[in-house]
């Protein structure tokens, strides 16, 4: 028997997706091409321990980027726990909650108290004028995150940074391959933190690096992603294991060679969003700034509940039933999230408006997979859902007062 959603879904025509349509479905590249790189490193029978292949991934991201160093990792979280170990970050650190909880984890794993901070409503990110109000003498540093990969207010950060001499890092998990004033992000801070999982646009089926212009940060981060050893037998500093295989670095090296036709791939889908939703009420697709370099891997609702008839958690269940996989981002928060929430059960009072934001947004699929005529079928049915708001809301208040059993 259909649920009840389901049933509320059906109003007449509809679009139909036979397969689902994921958010963060992973992209490939040329499969040709990886194939080739995996019979190379088999046949050299190298697969891990700073191979070719991850030398080469790094000194590619470093002439992409135009930084000194490139340290490739297994994943971006343990990239972000080693930067922060490295860059002497202690006690506090200020970060926003309106992030995935890595961010987070990553700092109370080291037993450091992440300080969560409100974001601008507009931009989503870190809002520099609230930073300077959490800071006590336990604060060390500042983690900022580039959500959707728009960018922090860097300047702002880096001058509350310097006066209060914090340490500077940034997420960059969302960010590969954008810019912030014309330079590419990855140049910015003490450090920033690149995330290379499946569901991002570039990946290395698993993987991340950290990127710094700071030479013995850089030397440390080295040591510690390999346990420590400065040569073949000899320890010196404690570590831990965060090489990248050279499988990862060889989808690495197959995704930058398809890196421009992933970013015009999600260039024109978020452009058909954005001409498909325009006229569809409570639905506000945020937008990137043209004047930048953007990977646009993210398409981004803000759902008006009043304007819409339905709210996000409404929208995105039903979209669900129609194998539409929208996702909720940040929901709902890491402040909401344990820990924290027994650590800081008052947080949501100094977060109002991380606590807007993570109640009306969602995210649409998009990528290499997904065509412009899918991306017309979801908005239609966008638009079909929110025109029946009415006879929806009217189904539910129905079912909460007299409950079907199915």
């Amino acid at each position: 028997m259909k649920t009840k959603l389901e049933q509320l879904a059906i109003f007449g025509k509809k679009p139909s997706f036979a397969e689902k349509m994921h958010v963060g479905r992973p992209n490939i590249g040329n499969k040709g091409r990886l194939i080739e790189y995996i019979n190379d490193l088999i046949d050299r029978k190298w697969l891990t321990n700073s191979g070719p292949f991850e030398q080469e991934l790094e000194q590619r991201i470093k002439d992409l980027i135009g930084v000194k160093h490139c340290i490739a990792m297994c994943n971006g979280t343990i990239a972000l726990e080693i930067a922060i170990r490295a860059a002497g970050l202690t006690g506090e650190v200020i970060v926003p909650s309106f992030t995935f909880i890595a961010t987070a984890h990553a700092l109370q794993w080291q037993e450091i108290t992440p300080v969560f901070c409100d974001v601008d409503p507009v931009t989503h990110n870190i809002d520099p004028a609230r930073i300077e109000e959490l800071i006590t003498p336990r604060t060390t540093g500042i983690i900022g995150v580039h959500v959707w990969g728009r960018p922090c207010e860097v300047d702002f950060l880096s001058a509350i940074a310097q006066k209060h001499k914090l340490k500077l890092l940034f997420d960059a998990a969302h960010a590969f391959g954008c810019t912030y004033q014309g330079q590419m992000i990855g140049r910015f801070g003490n450090a920033e933190v690149f995330s290379f999982h499946a569901t991002k646009f570039f990946n290395t089926f698993e993987g991340g690096a950290v990127v710094t212009d700071d030479d013995n940060l850089a030397a440390k981060i080295n040591l510690m992603k390999n346990f420590g050893f400065s040569d073949y037998d000899n320890v010196i500093y404690i570590g831990t294991n965060g090489k990248m295989s050279e499988v990862s670095a060889a989808m690495g090296l197959t995704g930058l060679e398809s890196l421009e036709e992933f970013i015009t791939k999600n260039r024109q889908n978020y452009q058909q969003y954005q001409q498909e939703l325009t006229d569809i009420p409570g639905i506000k697709l945020i937008p990137y700034n043209e004047g930048e370099k953007n990977n646009y891997q993210y398409i981004i609702l803000e759902i008006d509940k009043k304007a819409a008839g339905v709210s996000r958690d409404q929208l995105v269940e039903i979209l669900h039933t129609e194998n539409v996989l929208a996702r909720k981002y940040f929901y709902p928060g890491c402040h909401q999230m344990q820990p924290y929430r027994a650590y800081y059960p008052h947080a949501k009072l100094l977060l109002p408006e991380t606590e807007k934001l993570t109640q009306k947004v969602m995210a649409l699929p998009t990528g290499i997979n997904i065509q412009l005529d899918d991306i017309t079928e979801i908005c239609n049915l966008i638009r079909l859902i929110i025109n029946h708001s009415k006879e929806i809301n009217h189904h539910l208040d129905k079912e909460i007062i007299n409950p079907a059993i199915n």
